[in-house]
């Protein structure tokens, strides 16, 4: 065999066993050029380690994102996302880092256009009662005008980067039922949440569709690790009070970057 022959086979050997395994490519591979949009969720809120650049964004070198660009060297990669980012800001104010060169787009949005924070709010400080109508006129919003909202976020991405696999990740359920919690809420209102956790996903599945990107929920890899798990990846009520309900490091390494890179 001469040598050109065996520095073939061998190629052929390790790329082959790379696939076996499960091996990821380096990214810079494809030539991505990645673009990371969104709110808390994807920025890494509640992970620390916050850029100084970002300010109130708060965008954590332990997001996801950040991660994922760290272990894959993608030839470009433009961290947008910001705390607090509705659909609308998304699309007014995170846009301009797409152009047609982008191959590849994160985002998460959604929940703050369904008033999150106050749902929250009202859960913990209010009764039972005020917390189960305020997630529930949630969940009415959710079906009735997040679905166009999400539609024009989408179309702006689209028209923006009309060549990149765009990967839109949904939100985690954030309580484990009849778990380990014995004060907070009562299980009525963390069922409640969930509930509305699953129908906004259910929402953002089917617009992520319709649009022709990828969803890629994170429910199963958080599953088990909700609050009142006993090994929580999310915070709950916590100081400071922005990182209530928002992902851990641990969250972002172990949930929110596995499902991403699963799409990718």
């Amino acid at each position: 065999m001469s040598v050109r022959s065996l520095r073939a086979s061998v190629l052929a050997f390790v790329m082959g066993a790379a696939a076996v395994l499960g091996m990821a490519q380096p990214a810079s591979a494809a030539g991505h050029h990645y673009v990371a949009l969104g709110d808390s969720y994807s920025s890494g809120v509640g992970a620390g380690s916050y850029t100084s650049e970002s300010g109130d964004c708060r965008r954590s070198t332990k997001a996801y994102p950040q991660l994922w660009a760290a272990a894959n060297a993608p030839s470009s990669f433009k961290f947008a996302a910001c705390s607090g980012a509705t659909t609308s800001s998304v699309s007014s104010g995170q846009l301009s880092a797409l152009n047609t060169s982008t191959t590849l787009v994160s985002v998460t949005a959604g929940g703050n256009d369904m008033g999150f924070a106050d749902v929250m709010q009202a859960c913990v400080l209010q009764s039972e009662a005020t917390c189960v109508s305020r997630v529930n006129s949630a969940i009415s919003l959710m079906n009735s005008s997040l679905p166009g909202k999400l539609d024009t976020m989408y179309n702006s991405i689209r028209s923006r980067a009309p060549q990149a696999r765009v990967v839109v990740l949904g939100y985690p359920r954030f309580y484990k039922l009849s778990g380990s919690c014995i004060a907070g809420l009562t299980e009525t209102e963390r069922g409640a949440i969930n509930n509305a956790s699953d129908v906004m996903n259910g929402v953002i599945a089917k617009r992520a569709a319709n649009a022709g990107f990828a969803f890629s929920s994170v429910v199963d890899e958080f599953t088990g690790h909700e609050l009142c798990s006993g090994d929580a990846w999310l915070h709950s009520v916590t100081v400071p009070i922005e990182n209530s309900y928002h992902p851990k490091a641990t969250g972002q390494s172990s949930g929110y970057l596995p499902a991403f890179r699963t799409s990718v």
